[in-house]
């Protein structure tokens, strides 16, 4: 199967994300999210991506299984994976101050 794609007849997991998120500022939020995979199924990278103005994206992190995290400028040091090891099916990130 091509990446990125599912086989005629195959179901595919759930991703579940909250509708909104009440965030204060100069503290910590948490921005959730989680798959509800099927069976056989892994999740090997999650891209959490920030939606601007006019619908335009900028990659914000990176979660990958086997090298970590990687988050870009200018959110390094304020972004951090909420369970910081282990299996991916939750993706939930803490957004710092």
């Amino acid at each position: 199967a091509v990446p990125g794609w599912v086989p005629a007849g195959c179901q595919a997991g759930v991703v579940e994300v909250e509708r909104s998120v009440t965030a204060v500022l100069g503290q910590d939020v948490v921005l959730p999210c989680r798959y509800r995979a099927q069976e056989q199924e892994q999740v090997v990278q999650v891209t959490w991506l920030k939606r601007g103005p006019g619908g335009h994206s900028a990659k914000l992190a990176v979660l990958d299984l086997q090298h970590g995290e990687h988050v870009q400028e200018p959110y390094a040091g304020r972004v951090l994976r909420r369970a910081p090891e282990g299996a991916l099916e939750d993706s939930a990130i803490v957004l710092r101050n």
